[in-house]
């Protein structure tokens, strides 16, 4: 049996078998996602998602599902699933013996004497899904029928039935092309072997997705079927179904599939199954490499790219990688700023503590190669105008006090990674001098000088220390302030003020560092990661639940979040080194069994703050996975 397995009893049972979803991606940014039994429960659910530049650089549905139906002696039995009102239809996954993820998903039916399997693929570079189906036991003579349900439309809508549909097809090798509306690329839709395409047009009305009504957005869409292809298969046969942006050559599909099978990491232990899923946020296209935040719905962010980077990149070794996502960020700096959210054509500069994560982030190439001339041949320029621009002033308000401390924030807008807005405004603003950008703009100088030799900034980064440890560190509390603006100060407990203990270079003493992280353990630490706010806080909300605004107000609330463990655990292991090496590997072993729950082989966004710490958001997000890893890497360095 695989590390990632699941028999009959887990899949026939819905209430299990939905919750679990499986995503893959490429190089390209297209993604194929559904769950585990092939019932779409997500508007961002599809075997093909692909972007489409020239209408909005959004990733778009092409190919939602297929549904395949054996037939054998007149009788045909469906083996597809979806969700209508008041019941699933036309509940094939009742004929499911078995999913498998190793190499790739796999799943097996049984219909009386015939059993098949399906497995799944994405070409790396190209935007072109490929299903193999092998029939690997039959009586009689077997015949499959493929029924693609289209959408075309943006993965953050729906699709309704209309009249402005483009019902015509054109013949190819094999298969058929569809394009639905002019706007977008052609569908080519092919199978290894002669078929017969049968022309049947219809609209497949009220198709539900159970997790959009739960997040209280619309959930009911209608979905284009243009016909089914139909072939014999013999015992022991393979025949490949792919759906791509341009054509595929029917010849050559069968050893194309071998070979991206080949290029797998194996999914066989909790180790490997991180280091598959470190790939899939990586997209390279039209000359960028950028990393996406999370799937399904996220694009690439400024924070989260430099947060991530190291873990995903440098980890596997692959700093070639880590310095093209590197040039291309270098190119999107504005001033000193980086986008905040860059999905599709919109990006904004909302992102206060980016500029000075990317210092942290360049600091990791050198831990891991010891290579500190290419740092500096390449990027010291963009380091030096990003401290300016903070030293000077900028947008949002940000700029350097007469303290040395960095203070920023308009009542409209988030500037830290607590940026959740709500139509009554953010829900933690977080204006004045953030305890996080402290600490990273104290790491940022210090690191310039090393760079530079320029003493100027030795001399500033200790008045930032002073400043630092006076306005924010409370004997009486015994740990650092959340925000502080003037007179005012946060004392809410949250993860924030760990970054004081983690970063290469910190202002703290080892007694403050200890009292913080000792707090930070008793009052936030849970088995999925770190609480965004404490339980003890009248402001906490232990689940992450409802429509978007009570989600909003929970998110960084008490909300758990896995990517913060990097942060408290390279702490840790600077205070206590190989003391609390034991402790550490349990935190990293507890994540063993999430391989099989929510997203498959990978790691969720967030957790609920409450036990039994439910995963919620996005089903893999980029930081939590690379963070794990970098753990892993922290420990073996020990």
């Amino acid at each position: 049996m695989s590390y990632i397995h699941f028999d009959k009893t887990q899949l026939i049972n819905l209430n299990y078998s939905l919750e679990r979803e499986i995503i893959r991606t490429n190089r390209s940014g297209t993604y194929t996602s559904t769950t585990i039994i092939g019932c779409n429960t997500r508007k961002y659910h599809g075997l093909l998602v692909v972007p489409q530049p020239q209408i909005d650089s959004q990733n778009h549905v092409m190919l939602s599902t297929v549904h395949e139906t054996v037939i054998q002696h007149g009788a045909s039995f469906n083996l597809g699933i979806n969700k209508y009102p008041g019941n699933y239809s036309p509940r094939g996954h009742k004929y499911l013996e078995d999913f498998d993820s190793e190499p790739i998903p796999k799943l097996t039916y049984r219909v009386g004497g015939v059993v098949l399997q399906k497995e799944l693929i994405l070409d790396t570079n190209r935007d072109r899904v490929m299903i193999r189906y092998t029939l690997l036991d039959a009586n009689s003579p077997t015949k499959i029928q493929i029924q693609p349900f289209l959408a075309f439309r943006g993965y953050h809508s729906l699709s309704k039935a209309n009249d402005t549909l483009n019902k015509n097809f054109t013949k190819v090798s094999c298969g058929t092309k569809f394009q639905l509306y002019k706007e977008y690329d052609p569908l080519f839709l092919q199978l290894s072997k002669k078929n017969e395409f049968i022309s049947k047009p219809n609209w497949y009305h009220n198709i539900e997705y159970i997790q959009e009504r739960e997040r209280g957005y619309e959930y009911q869409e209608d979905l284009f079927v243009p016909g089914y292809f139909e072939f014999e298969i013999a015992k022991g046969e393979s025949v490949i179904f792919s759906a791509g942006l341009t054509e595929a050559d029917p010849k050559t599909r069968q050893k194309a599939f071998q070979k991206e099978i080949a290029r797998r990491i194996p999914r066989n232990n909790f180790e490997n199954c991180l280091k598959n899923s470190a790939g899939q946020f990586i997209r390279a296209r039209n000359g960028d490499t950028r990393i996406i935040a999370g799937y399904p719905w996220f694009g690439w962010w400024g924070r989260d790219t430099f947060i991530a980077a190291p873990g995903l990149t440098l980890s596997n070794g692959d700093t070639e990688t880590f310095l093209k996502i590197m040039d291309t960020m270098s190119r999107d700096l504005k001033g000193p700023l980086f986008p905040n959210i860059g999905s599709g054509d919109f990006t904004n500069m909302t992102a206060m503590d980016a500029p000075l994560w990317f210092f942290w982030t360049l600091q990791q190439y050198i831990v891991y190669t010891g290579d500190k001339k290419t740092i500096k041949d390449r990027y010291l320029e963009k380091l030096r105008g990003i401290i300016d621009g903070y030293r000077n002033g900028t947008e949002y308000n940000i700029h350097m006090m007469d303290n040395g401390l960095i203070w920023g924030g308009r009542k409209d807008v988030a500037l830290t990674w607590m940026d959740a807005i709500t139509p009554d405004g953010p829900v933690t603003p977080r204006i004045g001098s953030p305890v996080e950008i402290q600490a990273l703009w104290y790491n940022a100088l210090s690191f310039f000088h090393e760079l530079s030799g320029e003493e100027e900034f030795a001399v500033l980064a200790a008045q930032v220390s002073d400043s630092f440890d006076r306005e924010f560190w409370s004997w009486d509390y015994g740990y650092l302030a959340d925000v502080v603006d003037g007179e005012e100060k946060d004392w809410s407990i949250r993860p924030n003020m760990l970054f004081a203990t983690s970063l290469p270079y910190t202002m703290l003493s080892e007694e403050k560092n200890d009292k913080i992280l000792e707090l930070v353990k008793s009052k936030l630490l849970t088995t999925r990661g770190l609480r965004s706010l404490s339980p003890d806080d009248p402001g906490y909300k232990g689940y992450y639940f409802g429509n978007q605004i009570s989600r909003d107000n929970a998110y960084h609330n008490g909300t758990v979040w896995t990517w913060l463990l990097g942060h408290f655990v390279e702490g840790y292991l600077k205070l206590h080194g190989k003391a609390a090496k034991n402790f550490v590997q349990k935190i990293i072993k507890g994540f063993d069994g999430v391989m099989t729950q929510y997203g498959i082989g990978t790691v969720a966004e967030i957790y609920d703050g409450d036990p039994p710490h439910r995963p919620k958001g996005s089903i893999s997000q980029a930081w939590s996975v690379a963070e794990l890893l970098r753990m892993m890497d922290l420990v073996k360095r020990i």
